[in-house]
């Protein structure tokens, strides 16, 4: 591999940094290590004594602790700022279903510069920036990817996963399946550098994990609770807490894997979560959970070791942000970023190694649909202008806007300014149609799709639906799409049938005009999941296998339009439960 010095770098402050950073054969190993919804409140580091979570502790203590460090209040968005070290806004992230949640192809990622100076790239987890090619993460540098493209999945028992672009089954509870594959490809690239991203899948509901790690909670009462403890649901804490557990317990496997490589002094580990959590618990006294822009919706976890670079134990106080992570790894890989001018986060490597301190004058900013909140210094502005000092009050209890009108004009100013600028960057990526054809296959999940008449969702997040009660003629289930690629399609389609319903015709249609039906002859009824392993009582994920049915072939045209599947002759009192429509290019 060659280094290329970075643009904007001096010769003599280069130097420094090559003395600084140790100059090897072989740049630094990357392990990034993202959790799904776990707070900054849910680690024993953390001052929770419900939980113990060593091996993450051990990154704090072996390496830095970012104390004051954000993300986004909900999954998406927090990826994407990961990956591009841009505002999620920016790279046409609106949300996370429908696809609100998909990152532009164009944005160049993390991985795509690695890949291209010449680290091998895996990722092994939640992805959550896309589906359709090419807006999927072997789109968008990965070379390998085992795990689901969605921001829900509804089973982590050996459920359906994707390994590369083929649906297959996955192998026992899916947080120690994603370790075990993550762990098998930093055996098989440790030859050459290489980037290996773990996007867990937990805490994130369902709240499901085994016996080992949660029977040690059932009759606890824990002693860290939320600051108004009424609204705590201990069901959910205790099944949080038992997941967390098991995370730290995945974070140790990687951990000893490096170990056992000797791999370990030339390896940069980066752990951290994507939002608050998921639930009302022990969150240092923060306001708000998951989906709020306070600070406890924001705050995140983040540790980064580096044996011999970063000093142990050291903590980092300025404020920092997941979008800080690609200028930082670049400079610390000695890779020069050609789009370095485009980004929001900036490069922590020499306050990471300890050549230089504080970064100040910096404002970050969090976006929802309720307004702005603002991020700087010591104070953090809330969405509805309220002012507080995070330092002496970090759960923000004392408004102090009227004593400091100052520092509250000029934040409320630029939030606004934001706020405009991210809203117009949103309008870019309306009505966005989904992809089809960039690559041979492409799968159109029911989550992307729209229900019409009878026909309903089997849970209340898309994510992880399929669709179900098709009742009447009338019926239909619609895509709005952009053909790519004029061709010849093969469409199939992933449906389950009762025996007295066999015999009903399933029609596609493409609103131009082509067409194509067959009869569905075998009736596919498999009973949902069982959830033996759920530890909460409200429920409403519900999952079930597929069978795929090829309805024949169709000329698309490229092009904006939209596909429906249809039916008729209805032999009992319902149709098929859909789960996707794939489209095999010929």
């Amino acid at each position: 591999m060659q280094f290329r010095i970075l643009a904007g770098v001096g010769l003599i402050q280069w130097t420094l940094v090559c003395l600084a950073v140790t100059i090897i054969a072989k740049p630094p190993n990357i392990v990034v290590i993202l959790a799904d919804d776990q707070g900054w409140g849910d680690l024993s580091i953390s001052g929770n004594t419900n939980l113990s979570t060593p091996n993450i502790d051990s990154l704090a203590t072996d390496g830095a602790s970012l104390e004051n460090y954000y993300v986004c209040q909900l999954c998406a968005p927090t990826r994407a700022e990961f990956l591009t070290g841009r505002y999620h806004p920016r790279s046409g992230v609106r949300g996370v279903s429908r696809g609100e949640e998909r990152m532009e192809s164009s944005e160049l990622t993390i991985a795509e510069l690695l890949r291209d100076t010449g680290y091998t790239t895996g990722i092994f987890g939640k992805w959550h920036n896309g589906t359709q090619s090419p807006y999927h993460p072997l789109d968008q540098g990965f070379e390998e990817f085992y795990g689901f493209t969605s921001g829900h999945w509804g089973h982590y028992f050996s459920p359906p996963i994707e390994s590369g672009f083929e649906l297959k089954r996955g192998n026992g509870y899916l947080p120690n399946d994603l370790t075990s594959r993550a762990i098998d490809f930093i055996e098989r690239s440790h030859h050459k550098a290489f980037f290996c991203y773990l996007p867990l899948n937990t805490p994130h509901s369902p709240m499901m994990v085994p016996d080992r790690w949660f029977e040690r909670f059932v009759n606890e009462d824990p002693r860290k609770r939320h600051r108004e403890p009424e609204r705590e649901d201990l069901d959910m804490t205790k099944a949080a807490l038992a997941m967390c557990e098991n995370i730290d317990w995945n974070v140790g496997r990687v951990l000893t894997c490096l170990d056992d490589l000797q791999l370990s002094d030339n390896t940069i580990v980066v752990f951290f979560s994507d939002n608050g959590p998921n639930s009302y618990r022990f969150n240092g006294g923060m306001k708000g959970k998951k989906g709020s822009i306070d600070e406890g919706g924001l705050r995140s976890p983040c540790f980064v070791r580096w044996p011999n670079q970063v000093k142990g134990g050291s903590k980092i106080e300025s404020n920092t942000s997941a979008m800080d992570w690609l200028p930082t790894l670049c400079e610390l890989a000695g890779i020069e970023d050609p789009e370095a001018f485009n980004r929001d986060g900036v490069s922590l490597a020499q306050t990471l190694i300890g050549e230089s301190g504080i970064l100040r004058d910096r404002k970050l900013f969090a976006i929802s649909k309720k307004g702005v909140s603002v991020r700087w210094d010591s104070y953090r502005l809330d969405p509805d202008g309220r002012l507080f000092n995070i330092k002496s009050d970090r759960g923000q209890y004392h408004d102090i806007a009227d004593s400091n009108p100052k520092i509250t004009k000029e934040l409320n100013e630029s939030a606004e300014v934001f706020r405009t600028q991210m809203e117009s960057a949103w309008r870019r990526f309306e009505n966005r149609p989904f992809t089809v054809g960039d690559r041979e296959l492409t799968r159109l999940p029911a989550r992307d799709g729209i229900p019409h008449g009878t026909i309903q969702r089997s849970s209340k997040a898309p994510n992880n639906s399929f669709f179900t009660n098709w009742t009447r003629g009338t019926d239909s289930i619609s895509w709005d799409v952009r053909v790519l690629e004029s061709a010849l399609y093969e469409v199939m389609i992933r449906y389950t049938c009762r025996k007295e319903d066999a015999g009903v015709v399933i029609r596609f249609e493409d609103e131009r005009g082509a067409s194509t039906q067959r009869e569905v002859t075998e009736a596919f009824d498999p009973p949902l999941y069982e959830k033996p392993k759920e530890r909460v009582t409200k429920s409403h994920y519900f999952v079930k296998d597929f069978k795929a049915l090829s309805l024949g072939n169709v000329t698309l045209e490229s092009g904006k339009t939209a596909f429906r599947l249809t039916a008729k002759d209805f032999r009992g009192s319902r149709a098929i439960d859909v789960h996707s429509i794939e489209m095999k290019r010929k």
